[in-house]
């Protein structure tokens, strides 16, 4: 018996509840709100609008892929946020009505990339820059939601636009820089026009990472690559200075930010967030952090900053004590496989078993007596290790069957049998008294996950063929398989309490809830960009948790009432 689960749209949607995670990578990505309440950062397909106060999370919806660029409106009525797309595709603009918490207008032009967004100092205009594959930008009017202009952002002789910045005080007026390209822009509304005029940088050569605007529009400083700011005559488009003239930025400079102070801020590749003078660009004061710098944000006139790392931690500081900073988020920047305790109340580590597996640890269960471990490994072998006290253990046994990786391991409610799903398409039923193979289960993919029903009759599996197979633990044999996914593999899976739901999540991102015996979707959920690791229902309660290969973790709300029997 095979049945699809279509990716129907009238399919009910599970509700997020809450997000554990920060996409870093974005340059410039971490932003606050005017109202001076409020986060606003990408994770995955999502924009994020968090609360300072009572760290209560919103989430803005509409993005069909990674988020690649995030803007705020001077006045606060307008978010703007990027995506990026397949080859050959166009990728959206999304510009959200922040009161509305809803989707203003979607403009659809670039190809492959959004690369950066910037409002005009009133609200009237957008403009936008699209990535490596279309190099253009295009300047929207807000009110109409239609593009006035469109440009390609560098001459021919020059490389990729990076950046770009509206002017301050003039809604005609923004610069674009990049490898080699550093230009001012007048908007001919008239003619429908928008027209560029080269800056002269001299004899220096620079890949400009970001743009910095001073607020009376008199000057603009420019990060570059090379670990040096360019200062430039925003009238004439000349270059004023440069530096530091000795020591350089390391890695580069990868954000700047001007406070009220005209002191400069910067944000640089190695780390370190170095607030400098405005006009030599010597240090004042370092601190380092941890990952590359990629975010500067300020909080009302700039007393407290905010600033965002590659490795997805969030920093707050306030401009008096610029040494102290303050983690206020830190989030996985690498995939989530698992989620695991140690000492359930100090956190401490109780035990480490040191070569394990000769290929690595892949799987890991406990039994009900926290007496055993369970493990899986690499080279295809299942061992049970017995704890012992004062963090001592033994080895019991192992069992060497599968021929490849194991994949899950999960344990019957007695403790005295578990089964193994493994990539060499076997899944094993053991006995874990005398530690021999009871059963086994065959199928033509490389299983990926295993699940008892609560009731231990049956068994779930899945893995990189999609298909979700419903198997007798007395005699290995099938019973149904179903479609899980119409594209990639299944990665994680977890049966209720009650046996009535499951749920499943993998390569195509989505989080689906499954009734257990129609075999058919119930709600689906749509979060995450990286490929889905692992799903858990918490217990009797109604919040199911998953974890993606980007970093995030996710928090949803379990569609169904659960029966306490």
């Amino acid at each position: 018996l095979l049945t699809m689960a279509g990716d129907d749209p009238d399919i009910p949607r599970l509700e997020l509840e809450s997000v554990i995670g920060f996409n870093g990578h974005v340059p410039r990505g971490l932003r606050v709100h005017p109202d001076r309440d409020h986060l606003i950062y990408p994770l995955g397909c999502t924009v994020i609008l968090k609360s300072l106060t009572d760290g209560k999370q919103e989430f803005l919806h509409g993005h069909t892929n990674n988020v690649s660029c995030v803007a705020v409106s001077k006045t606060g009525c307008y978010v703007g946020s990027g995506q990026v797309t397949f080859m050959g595709f166009k990728a959206d603009i999304i510009i959200w009505d922040f009161a509305k918490r809803a989707i203003y207008a979607r403009l659809t032009l670039h190809s492959a990339k959004v690369e950066a967004l910037s409002f005009s100092p009133n609200d009237m205009y957008l403009v936008s820059l699209g990535g490596q594959d279309d190099g253009s930008i295009a300047v929207w009017n807000i009110e109409k939601k239609l593009a006035i202009c469109g440009n390609p952002a560098s001459a021919h002789s020059a490389g990729q636009c990076l950046c770009l910045q509206y002017s301050n005080t003039d809604d005609n007026t923004f610069i674009t820089a990049g490898n080699g390209t550093l230009r001012l822009w007048e908007l001919d509304l008239p003619n429908r026009k928008v027209r560029p005029s080269e800056c002269q940088t001299g004899k220096l050569k620079r890949i400009i990472k970001c743009i910095e605007i001073a607020e009376d529009d008199q000057y603009f400083f420019c990060g570059t690559t090379s670990g040096d700011i360019l200062k430039m005559n925003m009238k004439t488009g000349l270059l004023n200075s440069c530096g530091p003239a000795k020591q350089k930025f390391s890695q580069g400079v990868n954000v700047l930010k001007i406070l009220k102070s005209q002191e400069i801020l910067v944000g640089s590749g190695d780390g370190c967030l170095t607030l400098c003078s405005g006009t030599t660009f010597k240090t004042l004061k370092r601190v380092q952090l941890e990952g590359a710098v990629t975010s500067i944000a300020m909080r009302g006139e700039g007393q407290q900053l905010l600033v965002g790392t590659d490795v997805s931690q969030m920093y707050r500081f306030s401009y008096t004590h610029l040494e102290e900073p303050e983690l206020i988020s830190s989030s996985h920047s690498s995939a989530v496989t698992a989620i695991r305790v140690f000492a359930p109340e100090s956190g401490r580590t109780l035990l480490v078993i040191d070569n394990a597996h000769s290929m690595g640890v892949t799987a890991i269960a406990g039994t009900r007596d926290c007496k055993k471990i369970l493990s899986g490994g690499g080279e295809g072998q299942v061992r049970v290790w017995e704890l012992q006290q004062g963090g001592c253990h033994r080895l019991l046994e192992t069992m060497a069957e599968h021929k490849a990786t194991v994949t899950d391991i999960q344990i019957k409610k007695n403790d005295k049998e578990c089964v193994t799903a493994s990539s060499d398409g076997a899944c094993i039923i053991w006995d874990l008294v005398r530690y021999v193979r009871n059963q086994i289960v065959l199928a033509n993919t490389r299983f990926r996950c295993v699940c008892y029903h609560p009731e231990e009759y049956q068994i779930i599996t899945s893995g990189t063929d999609r298909k979700i197979g419903y198997w007798e633990v007395y005699d290995g044999a099938a019973i149904r398989e179903l479609e899980g996914s119409q594209s990639g593999a299944i990665n994680g899976m977890h049966v209720s309490q009650d046996g009535r739901y499951f749920i499943t999540g993998g390569d195509d991102k989505l989080v689906k809830v499954w009734s257990y015996s129609e075999g058919e979707v119930t709600h689906v959920g749509a979060g995450h960009s990286g490929s889905i690791t692992c799903v858990r229902l918490c217990g009797s309660s109604r919040t199911l948790v998953t974890t993606s290969s980007d970093g995030a973790i996710l928090r949803w709300r379990f569609p169904h009432p659960l029966s306490s029997d």
